[in-house]
């Protein structure tokens, strides 16, 4: 397989692998009866070890210290594995069975080829969004797509559902959604923060995909989806998204389109972007997944892809590298409707950005988004809840705290504090208390309306 082959076809060439099936589905009843039979044999078994254990506490054993210890423990150990096998057995026959019992999930089993050729799905195929949710919104009045003059919008980001590798990036990981709460609060955003996987074979960073979708779905009364990645935070507090200025594209992406037409793998980054609530979307959704299953599809299409973008190292297939492929190799049917942004960080990239936080303190104020004011800092490489990634976690853990306090300021300030420096989480006390307190909020307001945002 040559770079040649991949654009000359457009489509993705991976090479087909089965998934494999649900075992409820190929078992046939006399099978699980069986295996609940053996389960019920693990547990007698299993008791009959404890009961062992309790009386050797009774009555004792005519064993030597070290070799009671010694039988003790692999009682404990070979119960333990006894309970382990019995709850993979349970798990896998109860998602196995509700697999087999859903006539919403498609239980296609035969991987992708190509995007052309959707083997795996997200879900059942809708073709009629638009129409169906312009419907529900003309008979739900209560839940308008616009809330006072501007589009409802709905933040989402997540995390895993298990604890960081390393303790303190839990508590990263709290710093980073107070700080989207806090943003989301100013200005009127909804937010879902998600700690599930809702598709296993979408795991790692394509586990949004099914969740973005889900919700769109779930909230036909959002006009916009907006997905943000943990170790993102927002920088500049008063910036808006100019959501106006898109009226006719479906994406907004930070990227740059130079880099685009020399299908450079970084030319967009899918940390932030935002997703109009669309049949279109769905349809991109649709056609962006099936590059994703974990396993030979996923690692086949990181090949294809390190061929075809410029400078991507040599690993499974990503969200990223996936959607920029898309849409360089679909760009008639795709491109008339992303609209790539650079003109402010929707996405900006912390290593450029962190040290030069006092700089903007002295010389700018927040609401501009760009350069002098980032809106949004992006600690791509860090990984502060992994227990690897490419910086030093010394420098990420760091430049997350600068910041995050960075952004803190432009909170804390509402109610006279501010963090004593850009390290400490310690705050200070920057202006007394006054019978007019109404007075600083004005001065808040003016400063969002001179940057062209809405009051409070």
């Amino acid at each position: 397989m040559g770079q040649d082959t991949v654009k000359r076809g457009g489509a993705l060439p991976t090479t087909a692998a089965a998934r494999p099936t649900s075992r409820a589905s190929i078992l046939p009843r006399g099978r699980q009866q069986i295996q609940r039979t053996f389960n019920n044999i693990k547990i007698t078994i299993l008791c009959g070890f404890v009961t062992i254990l309790v009386l050797r506490g009774y009555i004792g054993l005519n064993l030597g210290t070290t070799e009671a210890d010694a039988v003790n423990q692999n009682l404990i150990e070979e119960t333990n594995r006894l309970l382990a096998e019995i709850r993979s057995d349970r798990d896998d026959e109860e998602e196995d069975n509700i697999i087999s019992s859903s006539p919403l999930l498609n239980t296609t089993t035969t991987a992708i080829s190509n995007p052309n050729n959707n083997n795996y799905t997200l879900g059942p195929k809708i073709t009629t969004w638009d129409s169906d949710r312009k419907i529900w919104l003309d008979r739900n009045p209560q839940f308008p797509a616009t809330v006072n003059g501007k589009p409802r919008v709905l933040l989402v980001t997540g995390s895993p559902p298990n604890p960081c590798d390393n303790a303190i990036g839990d508590h990263y990981l709290l710093k980073s959604i107070k700080n989207k709460i806090d943003y989301c609060r100013l200005h009127g955003i909804e937010i879902v923060y998600n700690m599930a996987h809702l598709d296993k074979e979408l795991a790692g960073y394509w586990a949004k995909l099914p969740l973005i979708r889900k919700l769109m779905l779930s909230h036909p009364e959002v006009e916009w989806v907006w997905w943000m990645d943990s170790d993102a935070l927002f920088t500049d507090m008063v910036f808006e998204v100019p959501l106006g200025k898109y009226d006719g594209y479906n994406l907004v992406i930070h990227g740059y389109d130079n880099l685009l037409e020399q299908k450079a793998w970084v030319a967009l980054n899918t940390g932030s972007f935002l997703f109009r609530n669309c049949q279109w979307s769905l349809d991109l959704l649709d056609a962006w997944a099936p590059m994703g299953p974990k396993g030979p599809v996923r690692e086949e299409a990181g090949r294809v892809m390190t061929a075809y973008l410029k400078g991507r190292p040599a690993f499974e297939a990503d969200d990223q590298s996936a959607l920029i492929y898309l849409l360089l190799s679909q760009k008639d049917k795709w491109m008339d409707k992303v609209f790539v942004e650079n003109t402010y960080y929707l996405h900006g990239y912390w290593a450029g950005l962190v040290d030069r936080f006092e700089e903007m303190i002295e010389k700018y104020k927040p609401g501009f988004g760009d350069e002098r004011w980032p809106f949004v800092t992006h600690f791509v490489g860090c990984k502060p809840c992994g227990s690897y990634g490419d910086y030093p976690v010394e420098r990420c853990l760091s430049s997350m705290e600068r910041a995050f306090n960075f952004a803190d300021n432009q909170i804390v300030e509402l109610y006279g504090f501010r963090h004593r420096g850009l390290l400490s989480p310690k705050i200070k006390r920057i202006r007394n208390d006054t019978a007019t307190p109404l007075e600083f909020v004005n001065q808040f307001n003016i400063r969002r309306q001179a940057h062209g945002r809405s009051e409070l």
